[in-house]
């Protein structure tokens, strides 16, 4: 346990010392606040294929279960993930995978 001595002493290391923060301009907090980027609008990202369906069979490329083969349970386009049942160690397990990760039978 720290004594109280110790507490006080911490407490002033850490405080800021000399004035406190200048506050920030109307044009430093737009600058902020801006988008990066030329003024141009980000391309928009394509609408990923949904190739898969659920209770289909797949084969994981990458990761830490290479190689493994299973079953499609959920599909989140939204997010480009799949939820896939891979048999680990003899019983049916929930990995969930981006698309990009598993590949069809």
């Amino acid at each position: 346990m720290y004594s109280q001595h110790t507490w006080r002493n911490w407490f002033r290391r850490t405080e800021p010392k000399g004035k406190t923060p200048a506050p920030l301009s109307r044009k430093e907090v737009e600058t902020f606040l801006s988008a990066k980027g030329d003024g141009k609008e980000a391309p928009k990202r394509k609408a990923p294929k949904l190739d898969y369906e659920i209770g289909e069979g797949v084969r994981v490329k990458e990761g830490p279960f290479a190689d493994f083969s299973g079953q499609v349970a959920e599909i989140n386009a939204d997010h480009m993930k799949l939820k896939v049942l891979v048999n680990i160690f003899g019983r049916e397990t929930l990995v969930e995978m981006d698309f990009s990760q598993v590949a069809k039978l």
